[in-house]
């Protein structure tokens, strides 16, 4: 088959061949898995034609090209994870010069591996969420990626979270970020600067390293005149954005998700009010990964998967307002 017309698949249709491919191979299924994700790393955090560029270049140029995304996109040794991404491109390669890349199979193949897409039911009772599964992970994440205000508002988020103002030592950079967050998760934050002023009392920058989850629940609550209000979506959403492989976001949608599986499934025990807890909400997501065998996705992955998960099968109903849009 001609790679042209590979490149002018979209890229859920040349992952379903891929994967074909990879079910072929004497290689496990964590191996599998990974190579499934990893494989099309560039396509993802890059672009289409950068992914197609590595494909087509040398080891050393692909390597340039890997090291450059890595850089901007990872919190790891973007050295040392090179390699592994580039063995990945690598047998991707195998794959493009192996005889299931035909023009006679590429149908076929793409119907066979596609992801049960959802049917949106509009109530309750009707839901029937496909069961979590890597391939529907990696579809939603796909959607992810394909949501330019989302991705770009997460973008703009990391660079003030990280570059910009990345301690909690002087109380405007605190609002700064404290704002921005109040701004694109509409988190009805009628004043910020309590807020603000709170957490920089708190001196949280060791215990956010540390990844200390009591944290959250600290900074959720915050008196603002006279009054004791609750932000605990925000104040996860604080701390995560600050380490985001230890602090997963709660808001209501991966709630909704957690509970409907819990009734399902039995994949934990938890009592409803439990998930306001932070320190069990974050058991909750360990025992819902380890439960579906997700452990190849971070708390980060595993809460864009929940969240457009939730937003599909559990939509907002709009009636009166809450202080916290997403508490």
């Amino acid at each position: 088959m001609d790679i042209n017309i590979l490149k002018q698949m979209p890229y859920e249709e040349v992952r379903s061949l891929y994967r074909a491919f990879l079910k072929c191979q004497s290689i496990s299924e964590s191996t599998m898995s990974t190579a499934y994700t990893d494989t099309f790393y560039l396509w993802r955090h890059g672009d289409h034609d950068l992914f197609w560029k590595a494909v087509e270049s040398s080891d050393k140029d692909a390597g340039s090209m890997l090291l450059e995304v890595l850089r901007a996109n990872s919190s790891g040794n973007s050295e040392k994870l090179v390699s592994g991404y580039l063995s990945h491109i690598r047998r991707f390669r195998m794959f493009l010069a192996s005889e299931m890349v035909t023009d006679a199979k590429v149908d076929s193949l793409v119907t066979s591996a596609k992801v049960e897409e959802p049917k949106h039911p509009h109530k309750k009772s009707d839901i029937d969420i496909p069961t979590p599964s890597k391939e529907q992970v990696e579809c939603y994440l796909a959607k992810w990626d394909q949501l330019e205000n989302y991705t770009l508002q997460e973008e703009a988020l990391d660079k003030l979270f990280f570059q910009l103002c990345p301690v909690n030592t002087d109380i405007t950079d605190i609002l700064l970020k404290v704002s921005a967050l109040n701004d694109f998760y509409s988190t009805n934050i009628f004043s910020v600067y309590p807020v603000a002023k709170h957490i920089l009392s708190l001196e949280i920058d060791p215990r956010l390293k540390a990844g200390d989850v009591t944290l959250v629940d600290d900074i959720k609550v915050i008196t603002i005149n006279g009054k004791e209000r609750n932000f605990y979506s925000f104040a996860s959403k604080y701390c995560s954005h600050h380490n985001p492989y230890d602090y997963p976001i709660y808001d209501r949608y991966v709630d909704s998700v957690l509970r409907y599986f819990r009734d399902r499934d039995g994949f934990a025990a938890f009592a409803d009010d439990d998930l306001k807890n932070y320190l069990l909400f974050k058991g909750a997501l360990i025992d819902f990964r380890a439960f579906y065998r997700l452990e190849d996705y971070n708390l980060k992955l595993l809460d864009k998967y929940l969240w457009l998960l939730g937003k599909d099968y559990f939509p907002k109903k709009y009636g009166k307002k809450t202080i916290e849009n997403n508490m």
